[in-house]
């Protein structure tokens, strides 16, 4: 390792970095905020433009929107964290059973969803679920928990795009800031200060267009960051060699878990069925054939994405243990593995322009996600809260655009202020928040295709979801290591007799949504005449 390296972790180092890599990021802020502002001039004054575009965006801004919305530092930041510390298993982890699973749900799930909501003008899928199972309770049940699952979603994004700006910014504020970097907390204000104003401009239309453009951006940007990071190791061969040498752990995939283990990480994916800002964007495509083309292209956009980042994270593990590749250290002493993506950047990315222009394309995948999850949640509190509640006609429809906004901002500052207290794995967060969706697709499942499910049924499934998921977290993350009541922390992952935790959740909530459904009153004959209608 340089002889730099302890006075850069000191944060003295003698002269500032190049803040060009600062500059164009302020320059991609600007031009999203010119995009806000044009996407802006074409909202209707709405709320159900401001909420799903009033049904009218087109295949590929439907493609761009979905995928940039799945698109988060999750699958950044996380996954070259995760390579980082596991290895090249780690995408058949998520990445290939992601591309094929997400497509199947958007296929089986996301078509006959988005029917039903043109047909009967539903807004959200709690208004869905709410005719689909006739009880306007279950909204009430349901908003609490899919808006605080949404929580670390967005967690997620504020901790690694706030990890990855410190790590590219390190040296540039010495005696500024700790390590000379750009502090997460500064990162996260920013970021959220950007995304709302374009959102409150236009609602999901300025989302979808900022998705389409931000999700171009990333994916040509990650590519060009890929090659030049290769390049720089001596070309793909020489990284591979290089990691083989000094890592050969990193590049094989047996023995880095059971299969059983392996399996249960294919249920993490399930939750896109669930998600419900996804389902918003599920419901502003024009027709059923502008699902086709994001049915096809989206498992080839995962590859694109997450191959480069796996790679980088292997190639890191190489250039760490061969002492060439400095890494913060977390408290307990062990790499940050949510910093390894900035610092190969910063390593190998010798020009400030083309760090800024990578930098900018990885904020605007967790961007891209972002701006979806705050349109949502406002949707949600509005929709399936607020009007319920206090009654759909005491609201005039600015009034009902404005409650959405005052809510979005209120769950941002909370998150906001979460993110700053409490870093995590970014990877292992978003396993969490996954988890807790992927429960709650046997719901979604079951409603467009089992005819017998009950009200009681599920809200069997979603409290018994809930219940465990609280259960398994606190187990997980509430309890000091060797004291956990369920399970055991290996390797950096929370295990229950050698599988996922979310295999359970989901054996709770399938147990329950099927074993209560057959034990109670079947729906009435024109709840299941409007949702299955006879054929001919």
């Amino acid at each position: 390792m340089s002889s730099i390296t302890p006075l850069i972790a000191l944060g003295q180092v003698a002269e500032p970095a190049s803040r060009t890599p600062l500059v164009i990021i302020g320059i991609y802020m600007c031009v999203l905020f010119g995009l806000g502002w044009i996407s802006s001039r074409l909202f209707r004054g709405s709320s159900k433009d401001f909420f799903v575009a009033s049904h009218s965006i087109g295949p590929f801004m439907l493609l761009m929107s979905v995928f940039g919305t799945t698109m988060t530092a999750f699958a950044l930041v996380g996954s070259t964290g995760k390579a980082f510390s596991l290895g090249i298993g780690v995408y058949g982890l998520m990445a290939s059973s992601s591309g094929l699973i997400h497509a199947a749900c958007f296929f089986l799930v996301g078509i006959r969803m988005w029917s039903f909501g043109k047909k009967y003008g539903y807004v959200t899928q709690i208004q869905f679920f709410r005719d689909r199972f006739e009880s306007k309770k279950l909204g009430y049940l349901l908003f609490p928990i899919l808006a605080g699952l949404i929580i670390p979603y967005l967690l997620v994004g504020l901790i690694g795009a706030g990890t990855y700006i410190g790590g590219v910014t390190r040296g540039m504020f010495p005696g500024t800031f700790a390590a000379g970097a750009v502090p997460g907390w500064l990162t996260g204000l920013v970021i959220c200060g950007v995304v709302l104003f374009y959102v409150f401009s236009g609602g999901v239309r300025s989302a979808v267009w900022a998705n389409t453009f931000q999700t171009i951006v990333f994916m040509i940007m990650g590519l060009v960051g890929f090659i030049v990071i290769a390049k720089g190791i001596g070309g793909l061969a020489e990284a591979s060699e290089m990691t083989r040498q000094h890592a050969p752990e990193k590049l094989v995939r047996e023995g880095l878990m059971t299969p059983a283990h392996f399996m249960s990480y294919m249920l993490v994916p399930l939750s896109v069925g669930m998600f419900p800002h996804l389902f918003q964007h599920w419901l502003t495509a024009k027709s059923a054939k502008a699902f086709r083309l994001t049915v096809i292209a989206h498992p080839l956009c995962i590859m694109i994405v997450w191959v480069p980042c796996i790679l980088i994270g292997i190639w890191g593990a190489g250039l760490f243990a061969d002492g060439s590749l400095f890494v913060p250290k977390l408290p307990n002493g062990e790499p940050n593995a949510n910093a390894v993506l900035s610092m190969m950047v910063k390593k190998f990315m010798v020009n400030p322009v083309l760090i800024g222009l990578f930098s900018a394309g990885v904020l605007a995948a967790i961007m891209s996600s972002l701006d979806s999850q705050f349109v949502c949640v406002g949707s949600m509190f509005t929709n399936d809260f607020a009007l319920p509640l206090f009654g759909s006609e005491r609201f005039s429809d600015t009034q009902k655009v404005w409650l959405g906004r005052g809510f979005i901002v209120f769950i941002v500052v909370i998150t906001y202020v979460i993110s700053i207290f409490k870093p995590m794995s970014v990877f292992n967060l978003g396993i969490w928040c996954f988890s807790g969706f992927s429960a709650l697709f046997p719901i979604a499942f079951a409603a467009v295709y089992w005819k017998r499910v009950t009200t009681a049924g599920v809200f069997a499934s979603v409290i018994a979801t809930a219940v465990t998921w609280a259960l398994f977290i606190h187990d997980a993350l509430g309890r000091a290591a060797g004291e956990q009541w369920f399970g055991v922390k290996a390797h950096g992952e929370y295990l229950i007799a050698g599988v996922m935790p979310v295999a359970f959740i989901c054996l709770a909530s399938v147990v329950a949504l099927v074993g209560v459904s057959l034990a109670t009153k079947p729906p009435t004959s024109e709840t299941i005449d409007k949702f299955f209608p006879a054929k001919g």
